[in-house]
């Protein structure tokens, strides 16, 4: 018979066992962390996903527009991730160019729930072989109407923040509640990332940006589904900020060659590298 004084023994060590293993689980999880960023790398590239139906070539004209109003041109670095997960990749990094623009888009960029699902798994697939060739472990995120529900898709389902750090998301004119107003009316994108934002990294910042014609749309997405953002980041990342912007260019299609989203991104996501270095320090 297994005496009482065994049972006892047992229960005790395996307490203290839990006790002490609390504590070196935290340990560990803040060496990581704290590996992660003094090891960051110089490179930090602005990933940039497009919407449905565009094809890689969507941010070209921002792309010019910021080049022109730099003393330092950007790299511009494009993939299309094919349907049987082939990548085109065409571009050049440029020497000492710390801040490159990579745009990632699919061949299969059709609208709708299923297919956002699926690239996402693809925008998966082309940020591990852009960090093979390019060997960064930190960037910062743009994307354009759905591209916005793409990223966020996947930074809650494959994102690795052991392996990754991303900062700062700015999404712009994104549905996030689809065609539907009513934010009592959830759509199944809705429900899905608001199931999994506790998977959202805590530390993140993120801008959404909704463009304003008549005061209830940007010509296509209503300002209600870009606002259901806020159930998704709200309280869940370290700042979330929405930003509507109007006057000329608040079109859909025109919002990322908007002046005003220009001056913001450059504000938020690209003058922002310094000063995240210094606090990481």
């Amino acid at each position: 018979m297994f005496k009482k004084s065994n049972l006892i023994w047992l229960l005790s060590l395996l307490i203290i066992t839990i006790i002490l293993g609390i504590p070196a689980a935290n340990w560990m999880k803040r060496e990581v962390k704290s590996d992660r960023a003094a090891h960051r790398s110089v490179l930090d590239p602005v990933i940039m996903v497009p919407g449905s139906s565009a094809t890689q070539n969507r941010f070209d004209s921002f792309v010019k527009i910021i080049n022109q109003e730099t003393a330092r041109p950007h790299s511009l670095i494009k993939v299309t991730v094919e349907r049987n997960n082939q990548m085109q990749i065409s571009g050049k990094l440029l020497a000492h160019d710390h801040r490159p623009f990579m745009v990632i888009a699919f061949a299969d960029n059709a609208d709708g729930y299923r297919p956002i699902q699926r690239q996402a798994a693809w925008m998966n697939l082309a940020v591990n072989r852009l960090e093979k060739i390019y060997g960064f472990n930190r960037f910062s995120g743009i994307g354009h109407s759905n591209g916005g529900l793409i990223w966020t898709l996947y930074l809650e389902k494959y994102f690795d923040q052991n392996r990754f750090s991303l900062d700062r998301l700015m999404t712009i004119g994104t549905p996030y509640n689809f065609n539907e107003r009513d934010p009592k009316k959830q759509t199944n994108i809705l429900k899905e990332l608001i199931k999994g934002k506790k998977k959202l990294p805590r530390h993140l910042i993120v801008y959404s940006i909704n463009g304003s014609i008549n005061y209830t749309t940007d010509g296509l997405v209503a300002a209600e589904s870009v606002a259901a953002g806020k159930y998704i980041f709200q309280g869940q990342v370290a700042h979330y900020t929405r930003i509507t912007v109007t006057g000329s260019d608040t079109e859909h299609s025109d919002l990322p060659q908007n002046q005003q989203i220009i001056k913001l991104i450059k504000q938020n996501i690209l003058e922002t590298q310094h000063r995240s270095d210094i606090e990481q320090k």
